[in-house]
């Protein structure tokens, strides 16, 4: 400004003022945050998530939310209204729950993910065939699994898929929503399991249920290492969502933060991030095999491991017999053994063998059989 008077170049300026102190560090961003995301993150990470995928296979722009927790509770907001059914595997995620439930007043109804200690591939599709035909229904897949850190394999998944598509197709005149949770995607630490997202696998089989409805949900927390970041898409299998996505988003905590579009949008540029990420699959991959190891070392008398070979987590069971709580467990091993675990009750407990260090984990089972024991014996003494 000259003397009251804008420059032309102020007159036409298209951003508003920048800090200088953050100039230099946000060069890349807009000062918009457009609702669903700056279109070059979004084009990207489409480009990240369809590696390796038919290119006949449609799929409509990911929708970019601030974190998969919100990208949950928008799908609930879509789909889920008092008394939806909303089938998630047993054990599962509590967010599930809050964003179904509590938040919008569906049903949770439990698909038990394990029979007699294996994992019944068939259990959710089950689940849904038992469900009211004449109201939408919901289904939750989450692989790698949060807490089981589980993912199935070729037979397992053709045999999943086939039960949802059987029970969607069974009742055509509901719709049916199947949330795939791919907060986890790439973390397969076994060879023969497929690592790919079973929403490709929906999408490709819809013209056999047209009333199934597949919807992805992923993000850069987990498969970038960005956390904090909160940074999420929704996928769907075609176009046309956007508008009502962008009406919930505005009603709510609005776009993800723009800076974090711009940090991930460095990484989606960058010509290895593929090697960058498999480096840390690595690292996660010598953690499991080392849990893996001293699980099966284990007293099977004192805890039990289900199985897992993929994703952050593992799950191990307390024997009924020992008449211990996952919660007694837990106490137990904070105070006496300065171990902590999370509590499933009534007998599981989730290991996080992410945040170990390698060297680490056979100490922490040493502990975790030690404390299972000393306390039953306690328990036994006292009675």
């Amino acid at each position: 400004m000259t003397g009251g008077t804008l420059t032309r170049t102020e007159r036409t300026a298209p951003e508003p003022y920048t800090s200088p102190m953050l100039e230099a560090s946000i060069a890349e961003l807009s000062a918009a945050s457009p609702i669903g995301g700056a279109a070059e993150v979004r084009e990207r990470w489409r480009a990240h998530q369809r590696r390796g995928i038919p290119e006949d296979l449609r799929s409509s722009l990911p929708f970019a939310v601030s974190g998969l927790s919100h990208g949950l509770a928008l799908v609930a907001d879509l789909y889920a209204e008092e008394g939806t059914p909303v089938v998630v595997p047993d054990p599962f995620w509590g967010n599930y729950r809050q964003a179904f439930a509590t938040r919008r007043g569906a049903r949770i109804v439990l698909a038990p993910t394990y029979v007699e200690g294996r994992f019944d591939p068939e259990g959710i599709g089950r689940a849904v065939e038992t469900l009211p035909r004449e109201r939408t229904a919901v289904a939750i897949l989450n692989f790698p699994s949060n807490p089981g850190g589980y993912s199935p394999s070729v037979e397992e998944r053709a045999r999943l898929l086939d039960g949802l598509v059987a029970a969607a197709a069974d009742a055509p005149e509901r719709q049916v929503i199947v949330v795939c949770d791919d907060a986890y995607a790439g973390l397969v630490f076994e060879p023969e399991v497929p690592c790919g997202s079973l929403f490709w696998d929906l999408v490709a089989r819809r013209h056999e249920a047209p009333n199934l409805l597949p919807i992805k949900i992923d993000g850069a927390t987990k498969e970038f290492s960005f956390f904090g970041g909160r940074i999420g898409f929704l996928t769907f299998p075609s176009e046309g969502m956007e508008t009502k996505l962008a009406r919930h988003v505005r009603a709510g905590v609005g776009p993800p933060s723009g800076l974090s579009q711009a940090v991930l949008l460095q990484a989606l540029r960058d010509p290895e991030i593929a090697s960058k990420i498999e480096a840390i699959r690595a690292v996660l991959e010598g953690r499991y095999r080392v849990l893996r190891d001293a699980l099966a070392g284990v007293d099977p008398d004192l805890v039990r491991s289900y199985p897992f070979n993929s994703g952050c987590f593992a799950l191990v069971e307390i024997p009924e017999a020992l008449g211990l709580t996952s919660d007694q467990v837990r106490r137990h091993l904070l105070e006496a053994e300065s171990v902590g675990l999370i509590s499933l009750e009534p007998r599981m407990l989730r290991i996080a063998h992410c945040s170990v260090a390698a060297e680490a984990i056979p100490e922490l089972v040493r502990r975790l059989e030690r404390g299972i024991k000393t306390l039953y014996f306690s328990s036994r003494r006292s009675q």
